[in-house]
């Protein structure tokens, strides 16, 4: 804070002057005593100054109603939302998020430090606190097929911006473990800074060793179990609630029935659907469920304020009390946690919801490169031998290996996609290799058509799931032409596709025509076949990602995480 600053702010601690804005008659949660106190609430120059008798400039009387700083999203990627980043926020904010710790890996996989610029730039005047950490897999692993290769050094350029507070989930936990020269290049890089974790399914021994590596956070437990074996080693865990990933209840069901201290957690989103974030809420969505579950709602609120903030170092965030941004929520009651008013700064956001995205570099626009797509290599004709096939798991992003054989496929023959197994296709886009890797999948149930998209993490290459050749190679075409989005085409017919031309990854429309398109999408998906309970989209998105067990589908080939090897090679059946 600058001298200026301070000497109002100081004044109007003392009262020697009036607060800019003092909130009256509020029930504070108080998230150092673990109480809740009634007071008001005085505000200078965006800074709490003081809980007491103030007279302000502007005086709210917001009739006892609760009072907590403002919610922070621990890890959350803007790009899934598929909404420029400043809609995002806009509408996360009025759901009471007013931080956000954002990981632009995909935006990375895809432009490099253009993607990253542009996450910044966008996010530059946001309502509301934004940091970045700088993505450290970039591509994720060796075997991925990514846009840019992003190095230590193409990293330093961040390392003076202030609003990067460390280096992003590290995927390659195979690089940290062995200790890769250039994974600990990075890591020296950001020396004393924080590094977040992204660590699915270690054991005790490769949790230590990961820890030793300097990583402090993990989003990635999806189990009570697997997360006190976190907790053990120190590390600070985000209880994830995506759109695919939703990972909640299961731990929170542990926490309660275990009595367990929840100092060592934070929320998170991570991947989550803008049509999510107005449907369900965002960060305020985690604590409303978590209190329904038996979390008493102080311990809530800390586990989405002051908690995050001590994890990254932002001192003066996640409390209301003196010395501390004056980013606040007003809630209706601390069961239902519905966002009366919120403020940023010391400003309600309802005056600043108006800022425009800055312009979009033209060769962000211009990202999907697709070589000439052959039909044959989406032949499979592995005999009467079993197959390994993916097995997709309904509210996870985990998947499952199944050997069978596949359905058509005996004496010789093809595979032929039936209701149970659908195929399964990972087209590379950014260099025009024509690297396509085909596989079977179960548990999606399309029939009649196919469903692609250009999200698909990290690397972003067009994922496709279909019943048959003729539509899962129009989906990919449809794709092409729009420079990316997702698609469902049904009996040869486009049935409708969302573009989404920056990156493959962002619509350059209105929240209100992306969620209009996913929800007649989503629902056209279900009546395809799509289980009710799975989020067609977002699972689908995350069938490439070999750093998530089990088993996932690369334009490589089917490759299997738990081994750590190719099963299937390249376009087999050419």
């Amino acid at each position: 804070m600058n001298l200026e600053k301070y000497i109002g702010c100081s004044q109007a601690a003392r009262k020697q002057i009036k607060a800019d804005l003092v909130l009256k008659n509020a029930s504070i949660v108080n998230v150092f005593t673990d109480r809740v106190e009634r007071g008001n609430i005085a505000i200078k120059n965006g800074i709490i100054v003081g809980i007491g008798d103030f007279k302000g400039e502007e005086e709210l009387d917001i009739g006892g109603q609760y009072v907590t700083s403002g919610f922070i999203d621990a890890h959350l990627h803007l790009e899934s939302t598929m909404v420029n980043p400043q809609v995002l926020i806009a509408q996360a904010a009025k759901h009471g998020t007013t931080t956000f710790i954002v990981d632009p890996h995909e935006a990375a996989n895809v432009s490099g430090r253009d993607g990253i610029d542009y996450i910044l730039n966008q996010t530059k005047y946001s309502p509301a606190h934004v940091y970045v950490m700088i993505a450290s897999c970039v591509p994720a692993t060796p075997l991925d097929d990514n846009g840019v290769r992003l190095s230590a050094r193409d990293m330093e350029y961040y390392l003076h911006n202030r609003r990067v507070l460390g280096l992003g989930e590290v995927m390659d936990t195979q690089a940290v473990i062995n200790g890769d020269p250039e994974m600990n290049a990075k890591f020296e890089l950001f020396d004393g800074k924080v590094k977040d974790g992204h660590a699915p399914g270690l054991t005790q021994e490769e949790l230590a060793a990961y820890v030793l590596a300097g990583i402090t956070t993990d989003h990635e437990g999806t189990s009570y179990e697997y997360v006190m074996r976190e907790r053990a080693v120190g590390i600070v865990c985000h209880i994830r609630e995506g759109s695919a990933a939703r990972n909640l209840e299961s731990i929170v069901r542990g926490i309660v029935e275990n009595n367990t201290n929840t100092e060592g957690f934070c929320f998170c989103t991570d991947d989550r659907h803008i049509e999510d974030i107005i449907r369900e809420g965002d960060i305020d969505n985690c604590v409303r469920k978590a209190v329904s579950m038996g979390i008493s709602p102080i311990a809530a609120v800390k586990m989405a304020t002051i908690q995050p903030a001590r994890c990254y170092g932002l001192r003066r965030t996640g409390a209301v009390a003196p010395g501390y941004d004056a980013d606040l929520v007003v809630w209706d009651s601390l069961k239902e946690f519905n966002a009366q008013m919120v403020f940023y700064n010391g400003r309600r956001i309802d005056d600043m919801l108006s800022i425009r995205p800055a312009p979009c570099p033209p060769q962000l626009l211009d990202t999907v490169h697709l070589a000439q797509i052959d039909p044959k290599k989406l032949v499979i004709r592995p005999g009467d031998a079993p197959f390994p096939v993916i097995r997709m798991i309904p509210g996870e992003i985990l998947t499952e290996r199944v050997d069978m054989v596949l359905p058509g496929t005996q004496d010789g023959g093809v595979f032929v996609p039936n209701g149970e197994v659908s195929k399964i296709a990972s087209f590379e886009r950014h260099h025009y290799t024509g690297k396509v890797g085909v596989g079977a999948v179960v548990g999606f149930g399309i029939r009649g058509g196919a469903i692609a998209s250009s999200v698909s993490h990290d690397s972003h290459n067009i994922i496709v799931i279909g019943d048959n050749d003729e539509d899962i190679y129009l989906a990919v075409r449809e794709l092409d032409r729009t420079h990316g989005g997702y698609t469902i085409v049904e009996h040869g017919e486009v049935y409708d596709t969302l573009e989404l031309p920056i990156m493959g990854l962002i619509s350059d429309r209105s929240h209100s025509y992306v969620s209009k398109k996913v929800r007649r999408m989503t629902a056209k998906a279900h009546k395809m076949g799509v289980p009710k309970d799975m989020e067609p989209f977002v699972t689908l998105s995350f069938m490439g990602l070999p750093v998530i067990p089990e088993i996932r589908c690369l334009p490589r080939g089917v490759f299997s995480v738990t081994e750590w090897k190719l099963l299937t090679q390249t376009a087999p059946g050419t």
